[in-house]
């Protein structure tokens, strides 16, 4: 009885879409279209491949899924943040790794230019990378410091027209097909800058991770400079120390809180359908208390996500939100989300686990999300921090 349509409708039970703007229906509706007819159609087999369907960063720019809160002058679509959330509960409603490409163009790469970067700097880099022309990524994460990037080892050194730039960043989405990389380096007196690195500079490469059980039709690798040499304008001129990367990761969280609410929402989806079809001991196996529990749980937990998150994209609009609260809205979607994952799982029982439906991909993806751009524990200790005072971290 496999699922080889896209049948999905999403869940609303509280009447979440009353509180949205016909703006922000519109523009939901258009991403879960394209995701209808673009993405999930070919995904499963991509995912299969571990291979990066390469056609979708063109179509993302065509549909604005590129900085859609960059102003239009640059390129981006001078939206709010409720419709960028949408954007990313839509795109990873279809996959993770399609969110992932969409969420370090935007966020990570996009937004440093934008908020950080010089004038020229706009002009030259957020038009191409909003359109899809160029892909882009963001270098952060090293071999040995993950959790910990300030104790980062790469590094800038003045060399006059120019600084050299040694090191090596992993873990980066985006990394194998990008025209630029944005950057976190030490300077000589070990504070933290930002370069815009271009593919083509001498001493910079970026291998490919292979291997992976997740993320597996997302492209991941590494970069990686030997002495590269790199003009002091692609210096980002407007931020110095660790607020410039952790600004960034405060927007990408944001809208990682929405996507993994789409991941979450398909599997319930796809579960309830099933639990409707499945017939055992003569009758739908919906009519058994047990998966009835699970799924009464897995609607609670969508709806109580769903509130918090356009919560959230308020105060984001209102210019309110504080880091702390995207923290705890980045561990709590993830957290709920895999979840509801591993139990749509069992109730596909060994159906489940094989392509012809989408829960054991999105399981799979989700613990790498669960992981990425702060961990589960880092963001608890985030929200213990803000709760008491106390750093458990040193």
């Amino acid at each position: 009885m496999p699922v080889k349509q896209d049948l999905f409708q999403s869940p609303d039970y509280f009447l979440v879409d009353e509180l949205l703007t016909e703006e922000h229906l519109m523009i939901r509706d258009a991403v879960r279209t394209y995701v209808k007819k673009e993405i999930s159609p070919i995904i499963e087999e991509y995912a299969q491949r571990a291979e990066f369907p390469q056609q979708i960063v063109k179509q993302l720019g065509e549909m604005g899924c590129f900085g859609p809160t960059v102003p239009e002058q640059y390129g981006g679509g001078g939206l709010d943040y409720i419709s960028y959330g949408l954007m990313m509960q839509e795109l990873e409603r279809g996959d993770s790794g399609v969110r992932s490409t969409a969420s370090v163009q935007g966020s990570l790469v996009m937004f440093p230019i934008y908020a950080y970067g010089n004038e020229e700097q706009r002009n030259k880099y957020l038009p191409k990378l909003a359109s899809g022309e160029w892909l882009g990524c963001f270098g952060l994460t090293e071999p040995n410091h993950g959790s910990d990037p300030s104790s980062m080892l790469t590094t800038i050194k003045d060399a006059g027209d120019y600084v050299v730039l040694n090191g090596a960043k992993m873990w980066i989405s985006n990394a194998p097909y990008a025209q630029v990389a944005v950057v976190w380096a030490k300077d000589e007196e070990g504070i933290v800058r930002g370069v815009i690195i271009e593919r083509g500079m001498e001493g910079f490469s970026t291998p490919t991770t292979h291997g992976k059980w997740s993320l597996r039709a997302s492209a991941t690798g590494e970069l990686v400079f030997d002495n590269v040499k790199v003009p002091k304008e692609n210096i980002l001129p407007n931020v110095k120390g660790m607020k410039g990367p952790l600004s960034c990761l405060t927007k990408a969280r944001y809208g990682i809180a929405w996507g993994v609410i789409g991941a979450a929402m398909d599997c319930y989806d796809t579960a309830l359908r099933y639990s409707k079809e499945r017939i055992q001991f003569g009758k739908a196996i919906g009519s058994f208390q047990l998966q009835q529990k699970k799924l009464a749980e897995m609607i609670t937990e969508i709806t109580k996500a769903q509130l918090l998150n356009w919560r959230l994209g308020v105060l984001m609009n209102e210019g309110k939100a504080t880091a702390q609260q995207v923290s705890m809205a980045k561990r709590n979607s993830c957290e709920i989300a895999t979840n509801i994952c591993r139990d749509a799982r069992q109730m596909l029982g060994g159906m489940g686990i094989t392509g012809e439906y989408p829960v054991m991909r999105h399981m799979m993806n989700l613990e790498s999300v669960i992981t990425y751009e702060g961990t589960h524990d880092i963001h608890l200790l985030i929200t213990g921090l803000d709760v008491t005072g106390f750093n458990a971290f040193k």
